[in-house]
């Protein structure tokens, strides 16, 4: 039988955003697989509604590994799933011309973002692909 080793893996969400899933994706894919301090750059110097609240949720992440671990080098903690999942949607009605209206919805969005530490034995080397 194999032995499992247990990664220590922490997560924190942010659920209800005002924002829809698809705008918040464009970020949250940003961040997927970085380590995590380069994602709080990342995130620092992206230009889009949605980033500090993904950064917020990042960071409460990082926080929540810190209280779950007692020796957990923050340094290792790497991005290792973050993904947006669509929340309910607000319809509402907006007047039209001529006695009319029309129908919108007000997306919202639920977003997961787990931290875990690098295991020792593996490289995160991007650029080993061979396209060049």
């Amino acid at each position: 039988m194999a032995t499992t080793v247990e990664i220590p893996t922490a997560k924190a969400a942010a659920k209800y955003l005002r924002v829809s899933a698809q705008k918040a994706r464009l970020v949250v894919d940003l961040i997927r697989g970085q380590n995590a301090g380069a994602a709080l750059v990342t995130l620092r110097t992206t230009n889009k509604r949605v980033a500090p609240s993904v950064e917020k949720v990042l960071k409460s992440a990082i926080s929540n590994a810190r209280n779950k671990f007692e020796g957990i080098d923050v340094d290792s903690l790497i991005v290792s799933e973050a993904y947006v999942q669509e929340g309910p949607r607000s319809k509402r009605i907006r007047p039209a011309p001529m006695g009319r209206a029309y129908r919108y919805q007000r997306r919202t969005s639920h977003i997961v973002v787990k931290v875990s530490e690098k295991q020792k034995g593996t490289s995160s080397n991007k650029s080993s692909s061979g396209k060049g």
